[in-house]
């Protein structure tokens, strides 16, 4: 059994006991709400994958889940999948309990992994209609159903070629099509595009949002910040396995001191910076990879003063970037900018800055 929850969760109240969640965007149309998380938390041993995390998702929206390695997202993913059980709290799919109704969950969620999980050796059109089986669609449903999602993801030429002669775009797209066999309410994309070619990827994107048009409701996990801004209605950030921020992609920069980014090239790595630190609107510097980016409110007022400073003697190149280019995750930490925000970075280069409301926990 799961642990009952101590409470109710009620989006707009932010408890003195954990002042970790913040939203910014109040949670709307209550009878569109397919998903309801209720201050879910997981244990392992003295290990909190996660700790209170609550949000809902909407029919007819894509709702990215962000965060980096670690943050808690895997963790959440197969809670709501039924393949864990939380440690405390719930969640209510259409106001079924992945608690205690566990069986009827499973036949209401669409699970495309970010592992692949097809038959190699079966054909594109064998494997939905095994999965379709295993789900319970009726034999004549079935057969109309496998077309359908084969002419859905593009594969109808390939239907009957075994997967293993697939490219793995292929495969992603058939991925997601058994997710899709039997008509779920809620359908869980973790990583989609994984190890696919940037055409590959940009047709699974589509398919998302064809998706989302027809009404359904998606959970979309990623760690591109750039993916989440083009493709998801609001998102979430997870760090540490904590909530720490749930909006819009636009409602979130409001809540940030700055929305763009300069970025220099060719500065001396012995460039005195005091006097860019010094430019009015300069929320915060960073060097690193042979770079400096500037992270300020409006990039216009700026360029001219730094073209003139004394950090611009030698020659150097700059660009402006909107901030989702190059800020992956917005990282609620303690403390403000030039004090405690702690700044990191993934392989893609995209730098990970953040900050907390004052008096926020880590």
């Amino acid at each position: 059994m799961c642990a009952q929850s101590s409470s109710r969760w009620s989006p707009n109240i932010d408890s003195a006991s954990d002042r970790v969640l913040a939203l910014v965007e109040a949670t709307g149309d209550r009878r569109k709400v397919a998903l309801r998380v209720e201050a879910l938390s997981k244990r392992y041993g003295t290990t909190d994958a996660l700790t209170n995390v609550s949000f809902d998702v909407r029919r007819g929206e894509v709702f990215g889940l962000l965060g980096l390695n670690g943050a808690g997202k895997t963790t959440l993913i197969s809670i709501l999948a039924t393949e864990r059980r939380p440690s405390s709290g719930d969640a209510l799919l259409s106001g079924h309990s992945i608690c205690n109704e566990r069986r009827v969950v499973r036949q209401m969620i669409g699970l495309a992994p970010q592992e692949i999980a097809l038959y190699p050796m079966l054909t594109g059109a064998e494997n939905l209609r095994f999965f379709g089986r295993i789900y319970g669609v009726p034999r004549v449903e079935l057969a109309t159903r496998v077309e359908q999602l084969l002419d859905f993801v593009g594969l109808q030429e390939r239907g009957n070629d075994r997967v293993v002669t697939y490219s793995g775009g292929m495969i992603r797209r058939l991925n997601l099509a058994v997710a899709l066999v039997h008509q779920p309410k809620l359908i869980l994309l973790d990583e989609p595009k994984a190890g696919v070619d940037p055409e590959s990827r940009q047709e699974i994107l589509n398919l998302v949002r064809r998706l989302r048009d027809d009404g359904n409701a998606i959970l979309y996990t990623t760690h591109y910040m750039e993916e989440a801004e083009g493709l998801c209605d609001r998102l979430c950030i997870l760090n540490q396995g904590r909530l720490v921020a749930v909006g819009t992609f636009d409602g979130l920069l409001r809540h940030l001191d700055f929305s763009e980014v300069i970025e220099l090239k060719g500065l001396s790595t012995r460039s005195d910076l005091v006097a860019i630190r010094a430019l009015g609107g300069v929320c915060h510097v960073e060097r690193g990879n042979g770079l400096v980016r500037l992270f300020v409110k409006r990039a216009a007022d700026l360029l001219g003063p730094f073209r003139r400073s004394s950090a611009a003697t030698s020659p150097c190149g700059s660009e402006l970037r909107r901030s989702a280019s190059k800020i992956s995750f917005f990282t609620w930490q303690q403390g403000r900018f030039g004090k405690e925000t702690k700044v990191s970075h993934h392989a893609a280069r995209l730098a990970s800055v953040g900050r907390t409301r004052q008096g926020g926990s880590a």
